[in-house]
């Protein structure tokens, strides 16, 4: 007696459950990114209406609270010591013989003396800093008839 099979299996794969759990992700991982908060320095900066296209790989942040930072080539600022920050920058420009300048991001909250001291210890070691600002807003000027 031989025994039928009353079905028959088909090679075919349905997706709708797959999608299910792709819509899923999606949506959690929407929910889950709103609570990743960045770790950037919040830095003011000055306004000014000059710009220049400079946009130098090494970079020093001074915080409203004083507190210097540096990065090299896009890496996440670290929290450096005054007396620190000379060996830093000295050991950039021996990896980077080429670089031309070191930008210099400071708050518009710091007092011009501390911006001064950093730029002064740039200067004594031959090293090119530019100071970094955030363009003026665009005044319409009037036209003169």
């Amino acid at each position: 007696m031989a025994l039928k099979h009353q079905y028959d299996m088909t090679s075919l794969f349905s997706m709708a459950s797959m999608t299910d759990v792709i819509f899923l992700l999606l949506i959690f991982f929407m929910v889950t990114s709103t609570f990743v908060f960045p770790t950037a320095l919040e830095i003011t900066l000055p306004q000014s209406s000059e710009q220049t296209p400079l946009k130098p790989s090494t970079r020093v942040y001074i915080d409203a609270d004083q507190v210097i930072y540096a990065s090299f080539d896009g890496s996440e600022p670290q929290a450096v010591a005054e007396d620190q920050l000379l060996a830093f920058l000295q050991l950039v420009m021996k990896e980077q013989p080429d670089l031309q300048y070191i930008a210099v991001y400071a708050d518009a909250a710091v007092p011009y003396g501390r911006v001064i001291d950093v730029l002064t210890l740039g200067a004594q070691n031959n090293l090119k800093m530019v100071l970094a600002t955030k363009p003026a807003p665009s005044s319409a000027k009037p036209s003169r008839p």
